[in-house]
């Protein structure tokens, strides 16, 4: 399992009192197989605590979540959290702790790991890989994250499609998605009642043309061409925790 390195613990006192938080939980929330997963992006304003951060970090992975951290680049967001857990109280409790380090959430996404009905038949250690996969792949640094859904307008309803079309159809774009093998790795996360559209979908690359080449050419797919519908793209570069902070509003003035 890989965690983003703590470094150094908050010295205030209301970071103290956090890791005490889990204790709280005696009953877990866990899926049936599989880890949830959550996606956090923050605005990070010069007055943010890096130490409440750096704990929070810290604590999560003393829980047994693993955590990546992304510095991101564009509006949407500065700083960003994938952490995933096989209990959701942690995912809870990241979030609690993250929030006392005076960060402004401007997107969030819950989701679920999973492997998709039309592949039944996969082989138990790449079945495994996809519930609980080890985060983030060595060497890829390159970050994109995306929700997903597919349309239920008249004539392009994926749901109106027998089980038969919709197998052949995810058979074939996932062909395309294998030929990005070693450049891309892809962990799509199902979010169908527990957040606003049907998947998640986390790339890793080696470089960001790498994100862009796989996202441009799998749209041609007939499942994506005509039955996808994408939400917002946040896009960053997965780093270790300190590095990440070393890029934040602030970091100058916050190296305590």
């Amino acid at each position: 399992m890989m965690c983003a390195m703590p470094g150094k613990p908050s010295q205030t006192a209301g970071a103290q009192s956090l890791p005490a938080m889990a204790g709280r939980f005696a009953s877990p929330l866990a899926p049936k197989t599989g880890l949830g997963v959550l996606h956090l992006f923050y605005r990070v304003h010069i007055s943010a605590d890096f130490g409440v951060i750096r704990t929070a970090v810290e604590a999560a992975c003393k829980d047994g979540c693993q955590v990546v951290s992304i510095a991101m680049l564009g509006h949407k967001a500065d700083l960003g959290f994938m952490v995933l857990a096989d209990d959701m109280w942690h995912l809870r409790a990241f979030q609690t702790r993250a929030s006392e380090a005076g960060l402004e959430l401007s997107g969030s996404y819950v989701s679920i790991t999973e492997v998709s009905e039309y592949a039944p038949g996969l082989p138990e250690d790449i079945k495994s890989k996809r519930l609980y996969p080890s985060l983030p792949p060595d060497g890829k640094r390159a970050f994109c994250f995306y929700p997903m859904s597919k349309r239920r307008q008249p004539g392009q309803n994926w749901y109106t499609l027998d089980y038969e079309q919709r197998r052949d159809l995810m058979y074939a774009h996932g062909a395309t998605g294998r030929k990005f093998a070693g450049r891309v790795l892809q962990l799509v996360t199902g979010s169908a009642g527990v957040d606003d559209f049907e998947w998640g979908v986390s790339l890793f690359a080696n470089r960001p043309d790498d994100l862009k080449d796989v996202v441009y050419t799998m749209r041609f797919d007939e499942a994506s061409a005509l039955y996808a519908e994408f939400g917002p793209f946040f896009f960053g570069v997965v780093a270790d925790l300190e590095e990440v902070l070393s890029a934040m509003p602030g970091a100058m003035s916050a190296q305590r």
